[in-house]
């Protein structure tokens, strides 16, 4: 299956680590259903291996009806069998780590499927109710949801409470199949930490935590006022005893967590990364941020300060399974991504969308800290237009039909050019667009240029070359519009963001570049450099 590639700095692998994102349903089909399963995954460590990542986070690959994509999880402790089975999981898990790849899974803390067992005791009248928030109804009858707290899906109206026959609502920030939690229960809390140790002792590195700030709530579910403090369901103070908690579960297995945590305060954001609590989180200022110098440089510096006073490792991530890719969101006049704008029919220049990325890719990997690439970023891939009736994704549907919703950044992988369904396996559960089979794995691996060639040469180069990771960071000075800086051991990195070619600063070796440099060596717009002072 390959040769294993020994781990740097095994202790605090996580501070420095690149991690890719899996996610199952389309990444590579191994039984010809059309979705993607683990037989697939365990069928592709090998091109993960030369590829040169660290570890494998997978989105939610439990038992589960997919109301939303996974993320409405019926049993925790069970593989859904359109992806196989938990001894699959156990030898998936197994075998990654003998390529030195690590495994993190996803686990969905704030709410559970409207299936799980608890949920179907509660809404039989059992004493499960206690496990999440029912309540009655206001107006003269009962006949209005018990507070106006609006939906956790950009651009839905919908409400979050759903009405039983017997008048009771229940609270859902996100669709109606997803009941949250009572994070209050002394019951949900040991089930949790439980689900931990399960997948610990499985051999897991690391959880991902989704929704990581929603889960606890004002137990008097006050009506919703825009910039009261505290809020009543994000962010509350409750949470961060959950976490230490928690933590003290996964460093008896040494294990890693890395939360979603999106807040605009930065003090708070940093109080998840203490060193009791959360070991990372995801950065989404650097992954929604426009392809312009001084926003670029804002996050960046802001990124940084944030986690300096706790002394956690910065993310960086370009784009994930609910995130407009990247070539596709460089190549249109609105660089940034913001779920309430996404649109139908959004004008794109893919020639110019592939050149931002390739230098993004550059710059991201030479940030300190770790790095997520979500599957296909490697590739190139654009995010595809779908059909109407092929959306499947609740976002769509819940906006009315004005989101075009997230399933199109999740379109099957292009494997093989000239096999059916360029090689994913079956008829795929999203439909492929016409001329998918042009960034397909195979036909990019014999093409230096490819965007696949760029991503093996540069995490190639960043576990080979000193000065990558975690570690110092300082800006250089350079012309408006060009980001540059330095790392450790003489590394530099500059990125041409202007529309016109730039100097290179002084150095002795170039490393590795975006693009081609023009004929008397400078930085062509939209292309970055690493190079060795």
């Amino acid at each position: 299956m390959g040769q294993p590639r020994p781990a740097r700095n095994q202790s605090a692998w996580w501070r420095s680590a690149v991690i890719y994102q899996v996610y199952v349903r389309s990444f590579a089909d191994g039984d010809g259903d059309g979705t993607g399963d683990l037989a697939g995954v365990r069928a592709r460590l090998p091109y993960l291996a030369e590829l040169g990542v660290d570890a494998l986070w997978f989105n939610p690959w439990y038992l589960s009806p997919l109301a939303d994509g996974g993320y409405d999880v019926a049993d925790y402790r069970t593989i859904d069998p359109a992806f196989g089975t938990l001894a699959e999981a156990e030898k998936l898990i197994a075998e990654a780590r003998e390529l030195g790849i690590r495994t993190l899974v996803d686990i969905v803390p704030n709410h559970v499927s409207d299936q799980h067992p608890w949920f179907r005791a509660a809404l039989a009248g059992g004493p499960e109710r206690e496990l999440f928030h029912f309540r009655p109804g206001r107006g003269e009858h009962g006949e209005l949801p018990p507070n106006d707290w609006p939906s956790q899906f950009a651009g839905s109206t919908e409400p979050v409470w759903t009405r039983l026959p017997d008048g009771d609502w229940y609270l859902h920030l996100f669709t109606p199949q997803q009941p949250d939690l009572n994070w209050a229960h002394p019951t949900v809390r040991r089930e949790h930490e439980e689900i931990l140790r399960f997948w610990f002792e499985r051999g897991v590195a690391g959880v991902r935590i989704d929704s990581a700030a929603l889960l606890a709530k004002d137990p008097d579910l006050p009506d919703f006022v825009e910039g009261r403090d505290p809020n009543p369901y994000v962010d509350r103070d409750e949470l961060h005893d959950i976490y230490r908690s928690w933590r003290t579960v996964a460093d008896a297995y040494d294990g890693v967590f890395v939360g979603e945590v999106w807040l605009p305060d930065s003090e708070r954001f940093a109080r998840y990364l203490r060193p009791d609590e959360l070991h990372t989180a995801f950065n989404f200022s650097f992954l929604s941020c426009p392809w312009d110098a001084d926003r670029l440089r804002t996050s960046i510096d802001e990124t940084l300060a944030e986690h300096a006073p706790v002394g956690a490792p910065a993310t960086w991530v370009l784009c994930n399974h609910d995130v407009t890719r990247t070539v596709t969101r460089y190549g249109r006049a609105e660089t940034g991504f913001d779920f309430a704008a996404k649109a139908f029919g959004t004008p794109t220049d893919p020639a110019l969308g592939t050149r931002r990325a390739r230098a993004a890719a550059l710059l991201s990997l030479a940030l300190p800290g770790s790095v997520y690439l979500y599957q296909g970023e490697e590739l190139g891939l654009p995010e595809v237009e779908l059909p109407l009736d092929s959306i499947q994704d609740p976002m769509h549907s819940r906006s009315g039909g004005t989101d075009p919703g997230r399933d199109g950044c999740r379109v099957p992988l292009p494997w093989a050019a000239d096999e059916p369904h360029a090689g994913f396996g079956g008829e795929p559960w999203l439909p492929q667009p016409d001329g998918w089979s042009a960034y397909a794995a195979d036909r990019q691996t014999g093409d230096p240029g490819s965007m696949l060639s760029l991503y093996r040469a540069a995490l190639r180069v960043r576990r080979t070359e000193p000065g990558f990771g975690d570690g110092a960071f300082g800006w250089l000075p350079a012309p408006e519009g060009v980001l540059a800086f330095t790392r450790t051991d003489g590394l530099l990195c500059v990125v041409n963001l202007t529309d016109a070619p730039v100097a290179l600063p002084e150095h002795s070796r170039v490393l590795l570049h975006s693009g081609p440099l023009t004929d008397d060596g400078l930085l062509p717009p939209d292309t970055a450099a690493w190079l060795r002072a």
